[in-house]
């Protein structure tokens, strides 16, 4: 009976060896996206009036992608279908989310997370959320934040709930408002909540950040802000602070989980408005408060990697550095981006930046790193940030159903530097919401069309000007990267082709082939 039981035993714990193997090897997964971060905007992209030599040197142990995107020119669209793997314009409330917006993504969807989570990982989601908190009525501040990433597969989180040029100042951890005192409740609205309730435009003298446009509502820590909040005055953050706690408590994290695979999405402010960067990074470049925030982007990225390093989880950690739009210099505050951007190009040779479709606006920084496993170097290969989802689910060997992450490729190939691999043959770009402005490229042809015949100003230096343009129009990449010259007319046959393969991808509801 020995060997027979011995025989039935090791029967039993073989598959569970095999699992736990298995488990072992999936890396542990980093993403760290950026907030209005350039292609221009990093020194190994080709910045050489500031320095990032964490970001450097990250690129300089990984794969630095040439042709790297994100899919739409502002922050909620591109974290929608980051986490989702599907474009937002197809759904319901992508645009730019306002303080009080419900959450976006419905519980019971398919995200990066819950795919990971499906895995074996813990997953966490420390930073800018901005993609809106609970039911149909909007956020319940004084008490629990459900729906909100909890509800989508993410284990914890540490939220910037909206973005910080929104109210309200404070960070959310899991469900609730942190340090949030019953006996002084918050309150957002989008009126005021009392006629001495002091605003931008009332206070306006005792600012110590100026607004040029749009954001003169609330003053917090001497700054004005989109919407009205009143309350919650323990619970409320300095601007100052903000990228310290995220680094903070995603060491907190790592730490935790060093043993298991875990998957960490590190959601940056930096380096949008209102740039405050703390105190010991303020005048560190001479290109005003937005060159000192993305100097304190680089130091953030350092101690992640320093914290990897420390733990020895470098060789088993696969790390994505993106950034979720282009650039954008005066966005609502007087704080010296424009008068101090010198020689600076913050979105290196390609035109427009945030709000815009052209390569500017959505062609980022992007790199991937995973020490023994991709070899450094440069890749022109198309990826987007969309791909996440159906790349992670193929590395974890997680399978997608045809209803899931319906834009998301498997590029796992490219984004990890395999012998002849391939990118994405082609990628949709937006700007915000579902408003009807796209571009797709294909190989190196780019058509632009504009539903409302209208488009942002393609200068980063006044990109809320709107210009009459064509419905499309037709650009060379190759011939033209910064698309100054539209060459629909020569090209007729090309735009047609164009016209009619985004038509399709719009109508079909779906890019990613079923399978």
């Amino acid at each position: 009976m020995r060997p027979v039981l011995t025989v039935l035993l090791c029967s039993l714990l073989v598959p569970t060896f095999l699992e736990a193997k298995e488990k072992q090897s999936n890396p542990n997964i980093i993403v760290i996206m950026a907030d209005d971060l350039g292609y221009g905007d990093v020194s190994c992209y080709g910045a050489t009036e500031l320095k990032t030599p964490h970001i450097d040197q990250l690129a300089a142990d990984g794969l630095r992608f040439t042709s790297g995107y994100c899919s739409a020119s502002t922050c909620t669209p591109t974290r929608y279908s980051m986490l989702t793997g599907t474009y937002a314009f197809r759904g319901k409330r992508t645009g730019i989310a306002p303080p009080n917006s419900p959450a976006i993504i419905k519980p019971g969807t398919e995200t990066i997370a819950s795919l990971l989570k499906r895995a074996g990982y813990t997953t966490a989601v420390i930073g800018k959320w901005h993609l809106g908190l609970g039911g149909k009525g909007g956020p319940d501040w004084n008490g629990q934040l459900k729906p909100g990433p909890l509800e989508i597969g993410f284990d914890t989180c540490f939220l910037l709930p909206t973005t910080n040029d929104r109210v309200p100042q404070v960070y959310v951890q899991d469900h609730r408002v942190l340090n949030l005192d019953p006996a002084d409740p918050l309150w957002v609205g989008t009126k005021k909540p009392s006629p001495d309730h002091p605003t931008g435009k009332t206070h306006r003298h005792t600012l110590k950040m100026d607004w040029s446009h749009g954001h003169n509502s609330t003053i917090h820590n001497g700054i004005s802000r989109i919407g009205f909040y009143t309350g919650g005055h323990a619970a409320r953050f300095r601007d100052e602070d903000v990228a310290d706690k995220w680094v903070e408590k995603s060491v907190e994290f790592i730490e935790q989980h060093q043993n298991e695979p875990f998957f960490l999405f590190f959601s940056s402010h930096d380096i949008h408005v209102p740039r405050m960067p703390h105190e010991r990074f303020q005048g560190k470049t001479k290109l005003g408060f937005r060159g000192d925030s993305i100097v304190q982007l680089d130091w953030c990225v350092g101690e992640l990697m320093k914290t990897l390093d420390r733990l020895k989880l470098a060789d088993n950690t696969l790390v994505v550095f993106c950034s979720d739009n282009g650039p954008v210099l005066d966005d609502g505050y007087k704080d010296g981006a424009i008068e101090k951007i010198g020689k600076h190009r913050a979105a290196g040779p390609y035109t427009g930046g945030k709000y815009s479709v052209y390569e500017g606006g959505t062609r980022t920084p992007f790199i991937t790193r995973w020490k023994g496993r991709i070899q450094p170097g440069i890749s022109d290969q198309l990826v987007c940030t969309i791909d996440l989802p159906a790349s992670l689910a193929a590395l974890t060997k997680q399978g997608l159903s045809d209803g899931e992450c319906r834009d998301s490729f498997n590029v796992l190939g490219a984004l990890l530097g395999e012998n002849k691999a391939k990118g994405r043959d082609h990628l949709v770009q937006q700007n915000n919401g579902n408003n009807g402005t796209y571009a797709l490229r294909v190989g190196n042809w780019k058509l632009h069309r504009y539903d409302r015949k209208s488009a942002r100003n393609v200068t980063v230096e006044a990109q809320l000007a709107n210009t009459k343009v064509p419905q499309f129009q037709l650009f060379n990449l190759t011939d033209d990267p910064a698309e100054k010259t539209d060459v629909l007319a020569e090209y007729p046959e090309v735009a047609e082709r164009l016209k009619t393969q985004l038509a399709k991808i719009i109508e079909d509801g779906r890019s990613r082939p079923k399978k």
